[in-house]
């Protein structure tokens, strides 16, 4: 399983919003913020290397000031960070798990979009987690030498070999019927948008100190490492703290 940080949106506006609440907005501060966030994120809202980029420790420093009082004031004004939404695509985690992941989907505000087992199809593949854990029994009776047949008649009807078992023969090809036979621990690709309040939830329901699935608390931790990756600020102790 692999997770994809694609990008982090709407912190110059998130910054914003923590000093319209006090009457500290003028547009030429809104136009400072644009500018400083311009200069120290690179084109995925991900914070640039300050080593790199010396001529701009002005800027950094100022971008880290921000964010800290958004942080600080967000934990309980959490509508300042419902501004920052953010993009991440799952690459292998097992169907369900997907499946886990799905029940957030309003958290998500419906923005989860996976690999359909109706418009795609699926072999005898299954995620890291179950690799070496598990084995189908088609691949099991193989492996032992067992061979069984391609055709079957049952009842003067007759069956296909599929993938984990058969299928009437007139229906072979129709995904719908085919994926009545796939195993839970199929991989799924999933991409998903949240923001960073309701990510905060989602975290407290999937870590790894809580009962979900170990792939899905694995899911959940490498997530976690990517945004506090990109922003330091963005920390386990920011998510297991925001009042949600």
């Amino acid at each position: 399983m692999k997770i994809h940080l694609n990008n982090i949106n709407g912190i110059a506006d998130a910054i914003i919003s923590l000093y319209v609440s006090k009457r500290n907005w003028s547009p030429d501060f809104a136009n400072e913020v644009y500018l400083v966030c311009s200069k120290v994120l690179d084109t995925s809202g991900m914070l640039k290397n300050a080593d790199d980029n010396p001529d701009l420790a002005a800027e950094f420093a100022q971008f880290s000031d921000w964010l800290n009082r958004l942080v600080k004031w967000g934990r309980k004004h959490t509508t300042l960070l419902r501004y920052i939404d953010f993009s991440c695509t799952v690459e292998g985690m097992h169907r369900a798990g997907q499946d886990d992941w799905d029940a957030h989907a309003k958290r998500f505000n419906n923005r989860i979009l996976r690999s359909s087992t109706r418009l795609a199809a699926f072999g005898y593949e299954m995620s890291d987690y179950y690799k070496g854990k598990i084995i189908p029994t088609d691949v099991m009776l193989e492996k032992l030498g067992i061979n069984i047949p391609d055709r079957v008649e049952l009842d003067g009807v007759f069956y296909t070999k599929t993938t984990n078992g058969y299928i009437r023969e007139d229906l072979a090809a129709k995904q719908d019927v085919k994926r009545g036979l796939y195993m839970l621990s199929i991989p799924s690709n999933f991409i998903f948008k949240v923001d960073l309040t309701e990510w905060c939830h989602v975290y407290k329901m999937r870590n790894a100190s809580t009962n979900a699935h170990p792939e899905v608390q694995q899911c959940c931790e490498a997530i976690a490492d990517a945004l506090t990756a990109a922003h330091s600020q963005f920390d386990r102790d920011l998510f297991g703290s925001v009042d949600n």
